[in-house]
């Protein structure tokens, strides 16, 4: 029998497997898995040639017997490139049906590239397939079997039109080009390490299912239930507007971040999922990011009074050993002694710190001297 899909171990195997040969991928690759084992929809947003279509096909393998379907959408698309042809034997009865076998309404994994360019007859559609996992054909309303659709854009939409559609996608996950950091890797990458997109071992329709029911029994602890009610409060202040369904669609995300670590609990820490709900835009995320880094991770920068009193005590040690050493040349000045061989005494200092104080002047650390301090030891 195979093992849960809550397996942290087997999770962390099939992550892996995921972004291999994915440079700068793990945080894409882990959100698109994760929306996934909830049940929820993902949104790339990048430039073309990010990778965006390439990790939607090795997310479609995770899932054993999972069919894949895959389109870019423009103006021009129409409904029959992605619910499928009318049949015309159901016309010749009066019926207005499709024929969906091998398009979108059959799919368990969807890619949508450019899905905002797409017209209103099909984000209509879409909005239904995608909420509800419903498709009406003719007078006949289907269940889908449809696990998680990935969106492609380059650009937020900004038409007040789409905005009941850029909802349905409850991760907004920016996808950047690679860093310089990274570009020698990307250019040395082979080309056999991009077509590797198996998984071991992926997850069954009967796993999954588990997954999802055993998600109910992940407790919410009042601390994180806490931290969400000062998110709201940081959102409003932002000016971010955040629905109430989306808040209930982020704690079965966190409830499913927890199961998928083995934990029958959320954990503040899975808080680090919020950024990528809550913002609408891509530019939020920084803010957002900040607020969960200092109220929930508390990692801001915090004083050490230790380290204060120890700077202080060895700058007042250091001008006292600066005062000491100017008497002490007013001293020899005033004596009538002859200038100081600076390059001896750094000889002198060198030689005590590494135990030579014995040795006259440390002949043996003037380059050119070994030979002299080797005669002055016969």
């Amino acid at each position: 029998m195979n093992a849960a899909p809550a397996d942290p171990a087997r999770l962390a195997a099939r992550v892996a497997r995921l972004e291999a040969g994915l440079l700068e991928r793990d945080t894409a690759v882990r959100l698109a898995l994760l929306a996934a084992l909830t049940g929820e929809h993902v949104l790339l947003i990048g430039p073309p040639g990010t990778a965006k279509s390439e990790l939607a096909r090795r997310l479609h393998r995770a899932f054993d017997g999972a069919r894949y379907f895959e389109r870019l959408l423009t103006r021009f698309s129409t409904p029959e490139e992605l619910f499928g042809p009318l049949s015309l034997k159901a016309l010749e009865h009066d019926r207005y049906e499709r024929l969906v076998d091998g398009y979108l309404p059959t799919a368990s994994i969807a890619f949508l590239d450019e899905v905002f360019k797409a017209n209103s007859a099909i984000l209509n559609a879409l909005l239904t397939l995608l909420n509800e996992r419903e498709f009406d054909n003719g007078s006949a309303r289907l269940r889908v079997p449809l696990i998680s659709v990935v969106g492609a854009t380059n650009e937020v939409p900004a038409e007040e039109a789409l905005m009941a559609f850029y909802d349905r996608f409850l991760l907004r996950v920016p996808v950047a080009s690679v860093s310089d950091a990274s570009f020698a890797a990307l250019l040395a990458l082979p080309a056999e390490a991009a077509a590797d997109t198996g998984v071991v071992e992926p997850i069954t329709a009967d796993e999954l299912q588990r997954l999802l029911a055993e998600r109910e029994r992940v407790a919410l602890p009042a601390d994180v239930t806490g931290a969400l009610a000062a998110l709201r409060g940081f959102a409003q202040s932002q000016g971010i507007a955040v629905s109430d369904r989306r808040w209930r669609q982020l704690v079965g995300l966190l409830r499913s971040a927890a199961l998928s670590e083995g934990r029958m609990a959320v954990d503040a820490l899975d808080l680090w999922l919020v950024p990528y709900v809550v913002a609408a835009q891509p530019a939020q995320i920084e803010a957002l990011q900040a607020w969960f880094v200092r109220e929930v991770a508390r990692a801001e920068p915090q004083e050490a009074p230790w380290l204060t009193r120890a700077v202080e005590a060895f700058e007042k040690q250091l001008e006292i050993e600066l005062d000491a050493g100017r008497r002490w040349r007013r001293q020899r000045r005033q004596a009538g002694a002859g200038p100081i061989d600076r390059r001896r005494q750094r000889r002198r200092h060198a030689a005590h710190r590494l135990g030579l104080a014995g040795t006259r002047d440390a002949p043996a650390l003037e380059p050119g001297s070994r030979g002299r301090a080797r005669g002055a030891g016969r």
